[in-house]
């Protein structure tokens, strides 16, 4: 009988210390978050950056021109994001309890419509559990982090000079280093392949959502159109969830600003946006075999947004993403690409499975 209970004591090990592991390195990862959310960026910045740099190389650009080049247009972009997002991003935070209070008042006034309709809703039960502004806040506090990790753009912007400059000699390295080089590098560059298509695919149609949105916007009236089309260019990553997040806010606060009807149009353009660029034209550039469960996306975007915040929130789904692709890349492990996706790619594992 002892040794049974031995015997089970040491099996159960193996899996507590997964556990623990797991456990430590999260911890570990939610104290170091200010300086693994730069880091990440800083990654996400060079995938997207290696297939113009590359591009250049190809074409006869020296390399040291051809990253100066990029680092350019890098500097470029975020001057122009903290120039466009500095002066409204202020002016919304300050102006943000006025809007809080607004809210408040078109709660209660509906709530007085519906007791007069016969619905007795408690007036001090709804102000508890409903706070309107907080979906204003959230927005805010995720335009206010990417603002603040703008300021350590030295430190991304280093990062993404050495990553860029390692990523022309990694497969050489690995070439070294692995038993089965060939079978390998060729693993390792289908992840790399399809990793850089996902995240520039997905930026563009992020960067064409965040446009459309603005310039309706802007066509309707609402107040800081240039942080709502910022906020729905990031949270176009979160599929599904991102755009409820990014729609929210702006129609409470066309609706408080512009009236019922505003919100509506507001309400409309994003769910008009989201059908043609989100539901129709990315899955035929993406491919549905990329795609991941709903349920997934959730857990994601919650367990990411703990560790590292509101930034974590925009980058959990394309790290998922980047994850499943990296398990589809090797055989062992697709039962769990499988598993993150939403069925959809099941048509297209068999068919590969059919040809070997």
């Amino acid at each position: 009988m002892d040794n049974i209970v031995k015997r089970t004591a040491k099996a159960k090990v193996p899996a507590i210390l997964i556990l623990a592991s797991f456990i430590i390195v999260v911890a570990g990862m939610k104290a170091a978050s200010s300086l693994l959310v730069p880091f990440f960026l800083a990654v996400f910045i060079a995938v997207i950056c290696a297939p113009p740099l590359f591009w250049l190389q190809r074409k006869g650009v020296p390399k040291v021109i051809a990253l100066i080049l990029i680092l350019v247009g890098i500097l470029i972009v975020g001057m122009l994001l903290g120039a466009l997002l500095g002066p409204p991003l202020n002016d919304f935070l300050s102006s943000l309890p006025g809007y809080q209070e607004r809210l408040s008042t078109h709660v209660g006034t509906l709530t007085d419509w519906l007791r007069g309709k016969g619905v007795n809703i408690p007036a001090a039960e709804v102000s508890g559990a409903f706070h309107p502004g907080w979906v204003m806040s959230l927005a805010g506090d995720i335009l206010s982090t990417l603002t603040s990790v703008l300021t350590n753009g030295l430190l991304i912007l280093f990062t993404v000079v050495f990553i860029l400059l390692e990523a022309a000699d990694f497969p050489k390295k690995l070439g070294v280093v692995l038993k089965n080089p060939e079978r390998s590098l060729s693993t390792i560059e289908k992840f790399s392949r399809d990793a850089k298509r996902y995240l520039v695919i997905k930026t563009l149609i992020s960067a064409a959502t965040g446009l459309a949105i603005w310039l309706w916007l802007l066509i309707l009236g609402v107040d800081y159109p240039v942080l709502w089309g910022t906020l729905a260019f990031l949270l176009n990553y979160v599929p599904n969830i991102g755009s409820i997040i990014a729609a929210l806010p702006v129609v409470l606060l066309a609706l408080v600003q512009l009236g019922l009807g505003s919100a509506l149009l507001t309400a409309l353009g994003f769910v008009v946006v989201n059908i043609v660029l989100g539901n129709l034209i990315e899955p035929k550039l993406m491919g549905r075999r990329l795609s991941l469960s709903a349920l997934v996306v959730f857990l994601s975007l919650v367990f990411w947004g703990w560790v590292l915040g509101p930034i974590g929130m925009i980058l959990s789904v394309p790290m998922t993403s980047l994850a499943k692709i990296a398990l589809e890349s090797y055989e062992g492990t697709r039962g769990l690409a499988i598993m993150l996706g939403s069925g959809t790619e099941i048509d297209w594992i068999e068919k590969l499975r059919r040809r070997k």
